[in-house]
């Protein structure tokens, strides 16, 4: 039985039309991963057998789980709640990935997930991703009504396959999504990888991995990419924010919120950071996280920032993402943003000049703010 207190789990939706690819983009985002991260994946298929998945004898996959017979969104959303339930509690995945048909419309899951982080805390979304194969577009593009909602209602589309076509191929697909009206951010693939910064928020097990980078911290990336690197298609800043030794220390809430609220979604695609507040912090629904604290507490608190397509959560963590004795020099904040290409410089001098980041005025210590362009 799931424990109330255990954290509310990751959950991914990834959406797009058979063979557009999105298999492909989890095979190529698990090395990416921490050897020791449970990923359960949850997938929808049409038809009466289960598919030989690649992804069921990943040592990295801790469950796959197929729906058939039928729409995700449709006649098995109740099934899928309980599914959701049983990865949770069985396996205890870091995170819960949906891969699911085209025929599934992405709102109605999204729904479904946000019902039940409200009911019980189990579960929260990270985001919506659309796959679309650039090379067929054109081939369902005029006679599915389902393609147009799926990118209408998704926080990013990936663009998969473009290497196999022109380039007025690929600028007919974009006219297409931008005969939307809705401003979607959207990435290209490099053969299938997308950058896990893009995909995936930081959680539990990778904010583990986030502080252990900042022990050695040099301003350089220390991150392994896999050969054939796609770090071309997104740019990445890393902001450290450091004080002295000072356990009464938190950033400046109000100044952080201020950044969140304005960060616009087509230039700024993920911000994930580890930072510590004397003051209690509130997601973008308005709810307050973890304990109670006036500004200006004794003592600050630890917490987790995820921050994706104009939505935002903190989560509390009350023990350090590394060892004690390996915590000394954590910093007061440790940021990563994910940026649309060309656009770091931009925001590395927003950041640097803008007081976005700063340490509460209350707590009188002093900072130095670090923002580096990882290359």
């Amino acid at each position: 039985m799931t424990t109330p207190l255990a954290p509310a789990t990751p959950v991914t939706i990834l959406t797009g039309f058979l063979g557009a690819g999105k298999t492909t983009l989890i095979l190529n985002l698990i090395p990416q991963l921490p050897k020791d991260y449970k990923l359960a994946l949850l997938k929808n298929e049409l038809g009466d057998l289960a598919i030989d998945s690649q992804l069921a004898t990943s040592a990295s996959i801790s469950s796959v789980r197929e729906l058939l017979n039928g729409c995700i969104c449709c006649n098995l959303v109740g099934q899928l709640s309980d599914a959701l339930r049983e990865l949770r509690a069985e396996r205890l995945p870091d995170r819960i990935i949906i891969e699911t048909s085209g025929s599934a419309f992405p709102a109605t899951l999204a729904m479904e997930v946000n019902r039940l982080a409200r009911e019980a805390n189990e579960f929260v979304l990270d985001g919506v991703i659309s796959v679309i194969d650039v090379e067929n577009w054109k081939g369902y593009e005029d006679t599915s009504v389902t393609a147009k909602l799926q990118a209408r209602y998704t926080d990013l589309v990936i663009f998969n396959k473009w290497e196999r076509v022109g380039e007025r191929r690929f600028d007919d697909c974009l006219d297409r999504l931008g005969d939307l009206e809705v401003e979607t951010p959207w990435v290209k693939s490099d053969i299938g990888n997308v950058k896990a910064d893009v995909l995936l928020g930081i959680d539990g097990a990778l904010a583990r991995k986030l502080a252990e980078s900042t022990i050695n911290h040099d301003g350089s990336s220390h991150e392994h990419e896999p050969s054939g690197s796609h770090q071309s298609e997104v740019d990445v800043l890393s902001v450290r924010l450091q004080v002295d030794n000072d356990s009464s220390a938190g950033v400046d809430l109000g100044k952080l919120q201020t950044f969140l609220e304005h960060a616009p979604k087509d230039a700024v695609y993920r911000i994930k950071a580890l930072l510590y507040a004397n003051s209690t912090p509130k997601s973008s629904d308005g709810e307050p996280v973890g304990p109670a604290q006036s500004a200006g507490s004794a003592k600050s608190s630890r917490y987790i920032l995820n921050w994706a397509f104009g939505r935002w959560t903190f989560t509390f963590t009350d023990a350090p993402a590394v060892a004690k004795e390996n915590s000394i020099n954590e910093p007061l904040l440790q940021m990563t943003v994910v940026l649309a290409k060309y656009e770091a410089n931009n925001w590395k001098k927003r950041i640097e000049n803008g007081g976005m980041i700063a340490v509460a005025d209350d707590t009188r210590a002093e900072a130095k703010l670090q923002v580096d362009v990882m290359t």
